[in-house]
């Protein structure tokens, strides 16, 4: 095993990979628990799942599953480029968004690159990066917020890709217009930006980051069907792009990358604005819900643009472990070296009552024994 290890590119060594939420299934068959009972608010998933709509065509799509699926995405690429106001040469399917940034990294990344990301950013960047040999400039983000100065002040000769989630996963902030505007004037040419823009849908007005693709400019926006359409289990997202660098991604992506199943959906559901309007409404009703009641607990936590809330427990790996026996499953932050932290998800009400209980429960245990 070792010989193979000397064979590996060097920088898989030491490479953590990425860990996801746990699946409801997993803590079902590990703690004996019945998987009805159990809640999942460690994801950022939509609770009320897919648009009918969308279940629809996807049912439709599976009479034809002996079919392989449209290589160049036609029809949802149309639909995605008319709803954004660009042309179908401005967009890339990927399976999921992460595709997207594996695409860019295979289009510009070499060893002994960099690229820069906020220090509490989606750990992906930094992974990507180490796949290829890049190296990951973090830079602090006070109060969480992306410090878009520094970043712009952090660029080197051999930076090839900054990376602004907006908003951010997993601390639920937003740079606005204004910073980002200042940081785009200071971004030279040789590095492409990337807006990973998978909560857009929940804002109610959100920066214009795509007049950076109606100029021309390097820079890709990132969008994903995994959120407030409720396709995660698809892999379905894009990026918007001028034509010249979507021509450039294009030339890394598999054949068939994003299946029919998945288009189906996926085109069905953005064209379905009624059941994101009810998503959004839930959304907000649970993100209140949640702040309100971490206040009347006296928890930090950070104000969130997103369908999830940071908050600050004491022992995030503890509580994450005690609900988790429970039969409710949020997410630890230790991986983002917030140790004392979870990412809480916004559920249905009921699951939203479900997962405060717990928590006021745990809190109460955790006093009585330090008294």
């Amino acid at each position: 095993m070792s010989q193979l290890w000397d064979q590996a590119n060097p920088q898989l060594r030491d490479l953590v990979a990425y860990e996801p939420g746990k699946p409801i299934e997993d803590v079902a068959r590990d703690l004996g628990l019945d998987p009805h009972n159990i809640v999942k608010l460690a994801s950022n998933e939509n609770p009320l799942g897919p648009s009918p709509k969308a279940v629809r065509a996807m049912t439709e799509a599976l009479s034809k599953a002996q079919l392989y699926p449209d290589g160049g995405g036609y029809r949802l690429r149309e639909a995605i480029a008319e709803k954004n106001g660009l042309s179908r040469e401005n967009v890339i399917l990927g399976n999921g968004s992460n595709e997207i940034i594996e695409f860019i990294g295979h289009a510009f990344l070499k060893p002994g690159d960099s690229i820069i990301a906020a220090e509490h950013a989606f750990v992906v960047y930094r992974l990507m990066a180490t796949l290829f040999g890049a190296e990951t400039l973090e830079v602090p983000d006070p109060n969480f917020v992306h410090d878009l100065d520094a970043m712009a002040d952090a660029i080197r000769p051999d930076t090839r890709e900054i990376f602004i989630a907006n908003p951010n996963n997993p601390t639920g902030t937003l740079v606005g217009q204004d910073a980002i505007d200042r940081f785009m004037d200071r971004v030279p040419d040789h590095v492409i930006v990337v807006f990973d823009e998978a909560y857009h849908e929940f804002l109610q007005e959100p920066p214009d980051t795509l007049k950076y693709v109606h100029e021309g400019r390097n820079v890709i926006v990132m969008r994903t069907f995994s959120k407030i359409q409720g396709l995660a289990s698809l892999r379905i997202g894009y990026g918007l792009g001028a034509a010249p660098l979507i021509e450039v991604l294009q030339k890394t992506r598999q054949p068939f990358n994003a299946n029919a199943v998945a288009q189906a959906g996926a085109l069905a559901s953005l064209l379905d604005d009624d059941h994101q309007e009810k998503t959004r409404r839930n959304n907000a009703a649970g993100i209140r819900y949640f702040q309100e009641t971490f206040e009347e607990l006296n928890l930090e936590y950070v104000p969130s643009h997103a369908n999830f809330v940071l908050v600050k427990v004491g022992d995030g790996d503890k509580l994450f472990a005690d609900l988790m026996k429970k039969g409710v499953i949020v997410r630890a932050m230790r991986g983002y070296k917030l140790p004392d932290w979870i990412r809480v998800s916004v559920g249905t009400p009921a699951e939203n009552e479900r997962f405060v209980t717990e928590l006021k429960a745990w809190l109460a245990d955790r006093e009585a024994a330090s008294a």
